[in-house]
């Protein structure tokens, strides 16, 4: 129906005015409540078992699920003994116990007087060796001479209250969708049952059906997917109805990795095979993609079409975190360059350079995590600082694809800076609070709804709304940062950090492009973008994170 009636029209401009000045601040603390409640629900750093040096008897805590022992002040457990090595060995606890590594020591690790060989298990009274110092393991109840921390135990977030509060954002949200225009419309309230139904039975899977304690990330990543389909539906509802799908299909994807990476033997045995099937995705993409905005990285299936280097990111961050043993012996990068190589590579002939970016990103963080070195990362750089000096040199259309960079108001009717100038001039008119789901301009522009899809949240929900979708996904890699020493493996570290990683860079590279602070890429925004097969993505590389979360396999033991 029309609003024609001048008063009427007011009372529901003031009203949705009002909702668009109360969305950002709701969503800003739930953003807020989630990242505190997964620090507040993390374990104390009391130690599970200590080790007392038996000639100096000093009495040491072991805090984390993995401790590297040796001589290096960047050991867990550092050993003042010059016989040691920098690196010496990995004391692990695992379903079965406790368990000690040898990483590759000039000496040797022995457990009660046996040289260890490949992993031995340890139990409470056995006696650790490495260099001249000899540890016995203790239980902490075992002796009266360490302290526990005095904390506070504190409850993390109700659940419940946060998706309540994600359900409230998504119906005002809906609610200016219905008047987008100045027309009132039904359509946006399916895609809005649809997220209802879907976030709410994975709430109750998880929560009653699981008995999971934690939800934080989950809700997270609802609130982002809402308002990116909610946005969408304000331009074209029926545009929302594949994404709908891809957030589907996301949620059992991630519940399934869930389940994948509780086993970590389980894990180590699929490696290969998963690595093996990324290679296979990129070749079909050789053969079968067709080209796209200049990009050769579409595959149809049918009415369908998909992008293969989106998942190839979930088993790129596998292979990188999945050879947890052998790092801690011979920290061997060569099988995960190599793997590297490959995928770079094939990036390089889909021209897909955005994508190209992020994975080059995602390998740096792996490769410091999993060796340490600075150099090796030195390394790493001036090889790609060099592929890049080839690439502009023998395929010069590259160069051409950024020749507006910097300079697009002077390309602002051309396809060099047209993007790129509306996105600025639009988002500056939408100010704090935005014009109205509907009400922008944007959403005529080429790719809005995807590549610009920043500026579309400026334009139309405000600056604050979009800063708060950005500091979310900031928060993410903080967030994954911060856990590393408390996940149950370097695996989860390494993973999560990656996962992390992957989407802040894409992040930058999706907000920066659009404004002109870095070249255009087209890529995605994590969560918001319209694209089926990045939602899909995203939501697999958020199991990696929610791996690494204890209390996510914690109460799955407990149910047992």
């Amino acid at each position: 129906m029309a609003l024609n009636n001048p008063v009427v029209k007011n009372i529901i401009y003031l009203v949705l005015f009002i909702f668009r000045i109360i969305v950002p601040f709701i969503s800003l603390a739930v953003v807020i409540k989630c990242f505190s409640s997964l620090k507040r629900g993390r374990r104390r750093e009391d130690p599970v078992v200590i080790l007392e040096d038996m000639v100096t008897h000093e009495v040491i805590p072991v805090l984390y699920w993995e401790n590297s022992l040796g001589r290096s002040k960047s050991c867990d457990i550092v050993l003042h003994d010059a016989t040691a090595s920098r690196d010496h060995a990995v004391l692990m606890r695992r379903e079965s116990g406790w368990i000690v590594t040898d990483t590759g020591s000039k000496s040797g690790t022995f457990v009660n007087g046996t040289k260890v060989q490949g992993q031995t298990q340890v139990f409470p009274g056995d006696t650790m060796a490495m260099g001249s110092t000899a540890l016995i393991l203790k239980r902490t109840s075992d002796t009266n001479q360490i302290k526990l921390k005095n904390s506070v135990s504190r409850h993390a977030a109700s659940p419940f209250g946060l998706m309540l509060s994600v359900t409230f954002i998504q119906l005002l949200l809906c609610i200016q969708a219905c008047f987008s225009g100045g027309k009132f419309s039904y359509m946006p309230t399916i895609p809005f049952a649809a997220l209802f139904v879907m976030e709410w039975g994975l709430y109750l899977y998880s929560m009653k059906g699981l008995g999971r304690v934690s939800f934080e990330l989950e809700t997270i990543g609802f609130l982002l997917s809402g308002i990116g389909i909610l946005l969408i539906s304000g331009m074209d509802v029926k545009s929302t109805y594949v994404q709908l799908g891809a957030v589907a299909a996301g949620i059992i994807l991630f519940s399934v990795m869930i389940w994948f990476l509780s086993d970590l033997d389980r894990v180590m045995r699929w490696r290969l095979a998963i690595g093996i099937l990324a290679v296979l995705l990129f070749a079909a993409n050789l053969l079968l993609a067709r080209e796209r905005n200049g990009a050769r990285n579409w595959i149809n299936l049918g009415p369908l079409s998909i992008q293969p280097s989106e998942f190839i990111k979930i088993a790129f961050i596998f292979v990188g975190a999945s050879t947890l043993d052998r790092l801690q012996t011979a920290k061997n990068l060569t099988g995960f360059i190599g793997f590297s190589a490959v995928c770079m590579g094939s990036l390089f002939l889909m021209r897909d350079f955005g994508t190209a970016c992020v994975f080059f990103v995602t390998i740096l963080i792996i490769a410091f995590m999993r060796s340490g070195s600075v150099r090796t990362i030195a390394l790493v750089c001036s090889v790609a600082v060099f592929g890049a000096f080839l690439i502009l040199q023998f395929k010069p259309y590259v160069a051409q694809r950024f020749a507006a960079w910097r300079h697009v108001w002077e390309f602002a009717n051309q396809s060099g800076g047209y993007q790129q100038t509306r996105v600025l001039s639009y988002s500056a008119s939408g100010g704090l609070f935005g014009l109205g789901l509907g009400n922008g301009w944007l959403k005529n522009v080429f790719a809005s709804n995807s590549d610009l899809v920043f500026g579309m949240l400026c334009e139309e929900l405000g600056l604050l709304l979009a800063l708060v979708v950005v500091f979310s996904l900031a928060m993410l890699m903080f967030y994954a940062r911060s856990d590393v020493t408390r996940s149950r493996s370097t695996f989860y570290s390494i993973s999560a950090c990656a996962a992390a990683g992957m989407m802040l860079f894409q992040t930058c590279l999706n907000v920066f492009g659009a404004t002109d602070v870095l070249p255009m890429t087209g890529v995605t925004l994590p969560f918001v973008s319209l694209g089926g097969s990045s939602m899909v993505a995203v939501w697999g590389l958020l199991a990696f994170i929610k791996a690494s979360d204890e209390r996510t396999y914690a109460a799955r033991r407990k149910n047992k």
